[in-house]
């Protein structure tokens, strides 16, 4: 078959000739695939930088994909063996059908956002109908799918930030009620955060960016300590697109109700992921299938991963690699 192979860390996967997978077992699955996103991750892990990085080389690249099973069903699935292939392994218990309206790319594409997304808004802030809610670096792929998911989980107000302009004034319309474009002077964004979060207190906070912004936005949410009731609000980390640390005194802490979170490979427990897979990531399926989420793709063709694998995606886009 035909697989996107890494040779050593750090370098390119190559188009090439590579060996079908075969399942051992009843437990194992062979997929027939169709499309898989290219992610952060997926390039991380083959640089070498991630935690998570290969360890066994020359390796099939790519975690997660749509594709066809032996028996004609259509299905996404995360692999036991590398995505970005011809064919693939994964098991009998961990793939989703999809709905027949969904085209395989947006398929493709969605469920890293939605796992970056409706997780974080789900089970570590786990918002409520009713909160106020802050998507700090809204204007990326995954930033978008959290503006429209909390809209849906039932968020009254949507507070997003970012600094691409025309991507800002997209979230307005896909559910986001206040933009700030993170390109003004510090003092005017933590003014007008603190003013919104007078007006409707913010409960929650998915992170994209962490870094210099994080440090902006807990300057605004936290507390004088002269206030009897101070509001909760989680501070729930999932990007660091931003930088890796920040800079934050204790009394910032000691003195208001922020809780400090992350959502992320390795925070989930069994149960989560087990309702990820069968309750969340179908229910989203079934949104985009019905028009009512929406995430931003480009696509490229299969013997073009080397050149696509370095090519700067469209901003608040997902490259897919269709196969």
């Amino acid at each position: 078959m035909k697989a996107a192979v890494l040779h050593q860390l750090g370098t390119l996967p190559i188009y090439e000739d590579f060996q079908d997978p075969i399942p051992r077992n009843e437990t194992e699955l062979l997929l027939h695939v169709k499309a898989a996103s290219v992610k952060n991750l997926d390039k991380l892990r083959a640089s070498g930088q991630h935690y998570a990085s290969y360890t066994h080389l020359p390796v099939v690249v790519g975690m997660d994909g749509v594709g066809t099973l032996e028996n004609g069903t259509r299905v996404y699935a995360q692999g036991l063996t590398g995505m970005i292939a011809e064919k693939a392994l994964v098991a009998h218990n961990r793939y989703t059908i999809l709905p027949e309206r969904i085209d395989d790319v947006t398929a493709a594409a969605l469920p890293n956002a939605v796992m970056g997304a409706a997780l974080a808004l789900r089970f570590r802030a786990k918002i409520e109908k009713g909160d106020t809610v802050l998507i700090n670096g809204a204007t990326g792929v995954t930033g978008q799918v959290a503006v429209q998911i909390a809209r849906h989980y039932g968020a009254a107000k949507i507070i997003a930030t970012g600094r691409n302009p025309h991507l800002l004034q997209k979230l307005t319309e896909i559910g986001a009620d206040e933009v700030l474009s993170l390109e003004q002077e510090d003092g005017t964004i933590v003014e007008k955060l603190k003013e919104l979060n007078a007006a409707s207190p913010i409960g929650a906070v998915i992170d994209y960016l962490w870094g210099h912004p994080i440090e902006l936005i807990v300057d605004a949410l936290k507390s004088s300590g002269a206030t009897a009731s101070v509001p909760r609000v989680r501070l729930v980390s999932v990007g660091s697109m931003a930088g890796e640390t920040i800079r934050l005194d204790s009394g910032s802490l000691r003195s208001s109700v922020i809780e400090l979170l992350g959502s992320g490979l390795g925070s989930f427990t069994p149960q989560e992921m087990q309702k990820f897979s069968t309750e969340v990531l179908p229910e989203m399926f079934q949104l985009a299938a019905d028009g009512k989420l929406h995430i931003g793709t480009e696509t490229a063709a299969f013997p073009d991963i080397a050149a696509s694998w370095v090519q700067k995606n469209a901003p608040g886009k997902r490259l897919v690699i269709c196969i």
